[in-house]
């Protein structure tokens, strides 16, 4: 039997998750029936859709969620073979059996000389984010002002790459100087630091005096209230995530945005990835493509052991990460 160590949810977050909210727990796994496989993972992620989604898809006591990348260890099923990798949903949790029905194999053509913990990544759901976001709802063109915030996270150094790709004027906000210099290093045309750029209302701006055609929204609260109204006719918003909010206990009052919505004629449309999951192939191969070519540079913060899981969640969900926090097993 296999030893397999989880972290599991004590109590849903109230407020700014705290290490009390988990524990670790051992189990014993049973050994796989026919049809399934065991997995052990090598890689975790960490992402800020699980603040807001544990609530909703959880009970208190489960296993927290998240993606992993895992290893095949042991096998009764002719799609993974010991040794082939995947990707899973199985959470804060060293080893787990599955029928494989909710694994994801790696792309054949994946190249050995490319990171796997990139399927997590900038080659997984973020990346796939990013792509759909810019294609889908806001129908990116070459000649388009592209504002991204939250531009140093996963998603966002990708949605300003692929930006600059496609052919657009990006413009990126972060909340340190450290990540604005990675911004300008990986292709973004302005950025600046939103804690310390006095009026936001001025560095949005001065980084882009003829306004935005495209706004890819990661962060919510005060910023998209001052965004808003710099977006020209016609803009187009993605809102694809509210980091700032996520960690409220009483909801904000904030400004209304019918006015810029009706005046400047605004699309404005949220999101979520699993829309394409027919397309995540064509998105997948187009993401290693432009790895490949170097047209894409993937940057992770890489924390080192399963026990501090839980800690790299909290820092992620303060911004410590630059690009994709990443969590390996050892």
């Amino acid at each position: 039997m296999v030893l397999s160590r989880s972290w599991t949810l004590v109590k849903h977050f109230e407020g700014s998750p705290k290490l009390s909210d988990f524990k670790l727990k051992e189990v014993k796994l049973q050994k796989i029936k026919n049809g399934e496989v065991l997995l052990e993972a090598e890689y975790f992620s960490v992402d800020p859709y699980m603040r807001p989604y544990s609530k909703r898809m959880m009970k208190e006591g489960d296993i927290m969620m998240g993606q992993q990348v895992g290893r095949v260890i042991e096998s009764s099923n002719s799609r993974f073979p010991i040794g082939s990798y995947a990707l899973s949903d199985a959470g804060w949790t060293t080893h787990s059996i599955s029928q494989g029905k909710d694994l994801t194999p790696l792309l054949s053509d994946w190249p050995d000389r490319v990171p796997k913990s990139l399927a997590l990544g900038t080659i997984g759901m973020p990346g796939l984010t990013a792509y759909f976001g810019l294609k889908e709802i806001l129908f990116a063109k070459k000649g388009d002002v592209l504002l991204v915030n939250g531009a140093a996270g996963a998603v966002g150094s990708i949605v300003g790459q692929i930006g600059k790709i496609i052919g657009c004027k990006v413009v990126g906000s972060a909340g340190s100087d450290d990540k604005v210099e990675y911004l300008k290093e990986i292709g973004f045309d302005e950025a600046f630091n939103y804690k310390t750029a006095g009026s936001l209302e001025d560095a949005l701006k001065k980084a882009s005096p003829e306004g935005y055609d495209c706004y890819f929204e990661n962060v919510g609260g005060y910023f998209a209230d001052v965004a808003l109204q710099q977006m020209r006719k016609y803009g187009r918003i993605a809102v694809c995530g509210a980091i700032a909010l996520y960690n409220d206990e009483v909801p904000r009052k904030g400004e209304y945005v019918h006015l810029p919505l009706i005046f400047k004629e605004l699309r404005m449309e949220g999101f979520t990835v699993q829309r394409w999951l027919n397309r995540y192939d064509e998105g997948l191969e187009k993401l290693l493509k432009w790895v490949v070519e170097g047209k894409l540079k993937c940057h992770e913060h890489v924390t080192k052991g399963f026990d501090n899981i839980p800690s790299a969640f909290i820092g992620m969900l303060k911004g410590d990460n630059i690009g994709k926090a990443i969590i390996t097993a050892k």
